[in-house]
């Protein structure tokens, strides 16, 4: 069975740091862009970064740049998003997708081409 699984999710102080991992069963992550998604309640559903293939080529939100660093390791097939200084308003789920035949250069891709979701991990941010 093909899928993705998201941890390292949970409840951290404003100015704290979390880092999640997305884990593929199933298949080889190398080949494949990576996206972080997130979604806050009330909120539509919003890109954070993505990576490509080869770990070379990585985009961020604006809202997010400087602060959160995506990478990954294909020999462990996982890709990791470290997030620092996180702020009340990154309290949200987030999810890891998978797409071949994607790009992660001048834009991230959008959710819908990706072919792969995980069940997503929540994180709270708060004092």
């Amino acid at each position: 069975q093909l899928q993705l699984v998201e941890s390292g999710g949970g409840l951290v102080q404003p100015g704290g740091s979390l880092r999640l991992s997305c884990a593929a069963s199933g298949f080889t992550l190398d080949g494949y862009v990576i996206g972080w998604f997130r979604q806050a309640p009330g909120k539509e559903r919003e890109g954070v970064s993505c990576i490509n293939w080869s770990g070379g080529s990585t985009n961020y939100a604006d809202s997010v740049k400087g602060r959160f660093t995506i990478s990954r390791d294909n020999a462990k097939n996982t890709v990791y998003l470290q997030m620092n200084s996180l702020k009340p308003e990154d309290t949200a789920f987030y999810y890891c997708l998978a797409g071949s035949l994607l790009a992660c250069i001048a834009t991230m891709p959008q959710e819908t081409d990706y072919d792969y979701w995980g069940q997503g991990t929540q994180v709270t941010v708060s004092s």
